[in-house]
Parts: C-alpha cells; sequence; structure tokens
C-alpha cells in the first residue's frame, strides 16, 4: 500500500481544486475560494493518500502570540474532513494511520491546539474516534428538496403558511439581485442587523467579501433579495455546491421585523434549489449552536434537524496550560476552545 502525506498551501490552487472536486461529497466550505476569503489565519489542506484513496482536512493556522507556536481552526462555517469514498467504509487501519500522520505533523510544527466545525450533512465525524473530542452544540435546520413543494409546506408550522401566503397577498415579491445597488442595499442591512444583535467583530464583513461571494470561481452562488413597493425587506446569500444549498447569509431591514419577509423569501428560495437539482437546503441553526429564537424560527419550515458537532484536539498539554495560566483565566472549564484565546 503506498502511503504519502502533503500539505497544500493556498498558493497551490490545481492541487486543492484536485482534492476537494475527486471528494465523495463536499460542500463550498471546503473549496480553495472559500478559504483564500479567509483572513483569521493561513489556510491549508492536510491531505492522507492511501494507494488510490484520500482523506482531507482543509484548516487555518494561526501564530500564538507572535511566539514559535500555532493552532489550527476551521473557516467559518461547515468544514471537517473529505475523502473520495464514504468514510463508513473505509478500512479502520486506514483511518488510524491517517490520524497517526496528522498528529505527527501537528507536533512536528508546534501545533498546540485543533478546533473545527464539522458538516452536519457530510457528517464524517466517525474519522476522529480516538483522537480528540467530539461536541454537540444542538441542531441545524435542512429542507429537504426531494419532497414536492406543497408536502414541503405542510411541515410548516401553521402561522409560517399563513404569513406566506399574507406576504403573497400583500405585494412582496422575491427576485434573484441583478444591480449592484442591490448588493450595496444587502450589506447595509445585513450590517444594521449585526449591530442590533451586537454581534461579534467576526461577524461582519466589508463589501469585497460579499462581491467575492458573489464572484466565486469554484461554487455558484446567488443573491435572492426581496422587496416591497420598491424597498428591500429582506435578503440572502445562497450557495449551491455538490447538491447541498447553504442558507449562508440572511438579514431582515430592521422596519421590516414585524412583517417577516424572510418567511416568503426562504419558501421562495426552496424552489431555486430544486430548478438547480439540490437535494437539501441548511438553514444553520441558533447563534453558536444554541437552540435559541433563531432555531426555532428554523424550525417551523422543516422537522428535519441534524446535530452541529466540533472537534477539538490538545497537541500538547503541557503547552496549552501553561498559555492558559499565562493568560491568567481562571477557570480550566470553560466550553471556549482553545481556551488561551477566551476574552471575557
Amino acid at each position: 500500500m503506498r502511503v504519502n502525506y502533503k500539505v497544500v498551501t493556498i498558493d497551490q490552487k490545481t492541487d486543492w481544486d484536485s482534492y476537494v472536486n475527486r471528494s465523495n461529497i463536499y460542500d463550498f466550505y471546503h473549496t480553495w475560494y472559500y478559504h483564500q476569503l479567509e483572513n483569521e489565519g493561513e489556510p491549508f489542506l492536510f491531505v492522507y493518500e492511501y494507494d488510490e484513496y484520500f482523506i482531507a482536512l482543509p484548516l487555518l493556522k494561526r501564530r500564538i502570540n507572535e511566539s514559535e507556536y500555532f493552532d489550527c481552526t476551521s473557516v467559518y462555517g461547515y468544514a471537517g474532513p473529505i475523502t473520495n469514498i464514504p468514510a463508513e467504509i473505509l478500512d479502520e487501519s486506514v483511518v488510524l494511520k491517517f490520524k497517526e500522520t496528522l498528529l505527527t505533523y501537528f507536533e512536528s510544527v508546534n501545533i498546540i491546539s485543533v478546533f473545527s466545525r464539522l458538516h452536519p450533512i457530510i457528517n464524517e465525524d466517525t474519522v476522529w474516534d480516538n483522537l480528540g473530542s467530539i461536541f454537540k452544540h444542538g441542531r441545524t435546520v435542512t429542507i429537504d428538496l426531494r419532497n414536492e413543494l406543497e408536502e414541503q409546506r405542510k411541515l410548516y408550522q401553521r402561522t409560517i403558511r399563513s404569513k406566506v401566503k399574507q406576504l403573497n397577498t400583500k405585494g412582496f415579491t422575491v427576485r434573484e439581485a441583478n444591480m449592484e445597488e442591490d448588493l450595496d442595499q444587502f450589506i447595509q442591512i445585513y450590517t444594521d442587523n449585526m449591530v442590533k444583535v451586537k454581534a461579534s467583530s467576526y461577524y461582519f464583513f466589508d463589501k469585497k467579501y460579499f462581491r467575492s461571494m458573489l464572484d466565486s470561481s469554484d461554487f455558484e452562488s446567488k443573491l435572492i433579495v426581496s422587496f416591497h413597493e420598491g424597498k428591500m425587506t429582506s435578503g440572502a446569500i445562497i450557495t449551491f455546491s455538490n447538491e447541498i444549498m447553504q442558507f449562508h447569509l440572511a438579514a431582515t431591514h430592521n422596519e421590516f421585523l414585524k412583517e417577516g419577509p424572510m418567511k416568503l423569501l426562504i419558501d421562495e428560495v426552496t424552489k431555486i434549489g430544486r430548478y438547480h437539482g439540490m437535494k437539501y437546503m441548511h438553514m444553520g441553526g441558533g447563534v453558536g449552536g444554541n437552540e435559541d429564537n433563531l432555531f426555532n424560527f428554523k424550525a417551523g419550515f422543516s422537522d428535519f434537524f441534524l446535530d452541529f458537532k466540533t472537534w477539538r484536539l490538545i497537541v500538547n498539554e503541557e503547552k496549552y496550560f501553561s498559555l492558559i495560566k499565562d493568560q491568567k483565566i481562571a477557570s480550566t472549564n470553560s466550553n471556549y476552545f482553545p481556551l488561551y484565546r477566551y476574552v471575557n
């Protein structure tokens, strides 16, 4: 058996694309294009190969306090490992060798800890058995687009079905954004929403980010917007990849929150998904994985729930806890990871 591993950097687009495109299933979160939009760390794709098969893990490498040490995290969204055969039929000895090789690599380049958000639909978390820990953070909501539209609508809460009809009657409309002005208006609505909910700086994006999402060369994406009497009321950037549609970023104009135009927009977007041959529309969950008001809103459209999980690994325990001590962080029981990056 030929065994090998490589680290594909963001400068190696052709190699990165090759592994992603040959995967059994992947989402836009795994692509080179999405990773090159990140500024939180240095993107790389760790690839373990055996014969004609591979396991690949995209990560962001971050320096710790200008020291010789690093840690890794994943992109905003849902990433995790990908393979070119279903993970459930991977030979156990191959998975074990992948984990051993990955751990050896982390140790060789002074990586202290690793954090990765896992993809609820792809669900390759079995790869991580006996390496680090899997944490459950609540559930996410998915609309099954394999159902006919009327069957889908039967799963809506009664109030949502009623609201969709009401919004149509009142003259609310939904269309794909086709002007730069549409994008500018949506960015303002999204930013106002983030200010309103006091979101961290992590959730604020500049226009270059939004424009880049829509101009992707690795996946298809659209900005879908709703209007009433000529005024934009809500919008969402949706992506299409491997029969998975993601509700990536969405926002409603503060003046229309009581009207709830997002309900109509979601209903219309499912039609677009079917047109593009998508099987699932993944809506995500609540803030931080919590089953909060945002989660409950999404759950009003579907009872198809999936677990949102993260994978966490402490590579160097001595250094990890030394960093916590240096940062004078009192509690070691916090759910925050890595804890030495915790900020009150």
